[in-house]
């Protein structure tokens, strides 16, 4: 059974940090392109950043500069760092696993900012 399991978020004031974890089971994990998709509300999920096997990223251009995304192979885990947050960035955010035309998703964990 594929599970992905989000982990890290929260309220947070503008300006501050936060690093969103995603623990997977059940796939071969570092042949998987990890992601994490975002949605806030009446908006459409959007990808918010990418890493493949190999670990090269794509990063939304509206993140660019302050999130990072990682992946441990070892952990099976790929991470989130947040920083310099804005109110725009609230929404529910998602991990995802990719392989070829198969994918998988998280049940996605709540990112607030707001003072």
């Amino acid at each position: 059974q594929v599970q992905l399991v989000e982990s890290g978020g929260g309220l947070v004031q503008p300006g501050g940090s936060l690093t969103l974890s995603c623990a997977a089971s059940g796939i071969n994990f570092s042949i998987h392109t990890m992601g994490w998709y975002r949605q806030a509300p009446g908006k459409q999920r959007e990808l918010v950043a990418s890493i493949s096997r190999g670990g090269s990223t794509n990063i939304a251009d509206s993140v660019k500069g302050r999130f990072t995304i990682s992946r441990d192979n070892l952990k099976n885990t790929v991470y989130l760092q947040m920083n310099s947050l804005k109110p725009e960035d609230t929404a529910v955010y998602y991990c995802n696993a990719r392989w070829i035309t198969v994918a998988y998703w998280g049940q996605g964990t709540q990112v607030t900012v707001s003072s």
